[in-house]
């Protein structure tokens, strides 16, 4: 996949099986995105601090975030590659493959939908 800018309206992204108003006129299959990180050494001593005072992590919260974007703008950018113009059903996964290094999985079904014929 191209790591190019494509124009997507996000609001035509969603975790539910169907859009509003809209009717899917074509369902090109799954799309994914997928994203693996570590934590770094420096990242981990600072979250280790923060272990200790206690609450939010932020260090990898802020890890998490940024890889949960990372996985759904390529999945974006799947499916506008295959001609869809929405994506429904989204959904997350993570997978620790490795001591400090996790998969994060994002997927859902690319459609085109239009406004309904009157």
């Amino acid at each position: 996949m191209s790591q190019k800018a494509i124009a997507f309206d996000h609001s035509l992204v969603t975790s539910a099986f169907e859009l509003p108003g809209l009717t899917i006129v074509r369902n090109y299959g799954l799309v994914r995105g997928i994203i693996v990180r570590s934590r770094s050494v420096v990242g981990n001593i600072g979250a280790a601090f923060q272990q200790i005072v206690g609450g939010n992590i932020s260090i990898y919260t802020e890890l998490c975030e940024r890889a949960r974007i990372d996985a759904y703008e390529l999945m974006i950018q799947h499916a506008a590659e295959i001609g869809a113009n929405g994506v429904i059903g989204v959904r997350y996964d993570a997978t620790e493959i490795a001591q400090g290094v996790t998969e994060v999985l994002c997927y859902g079904t690319a459609v085109t939908v239009a406004q309904p014929q009157r």
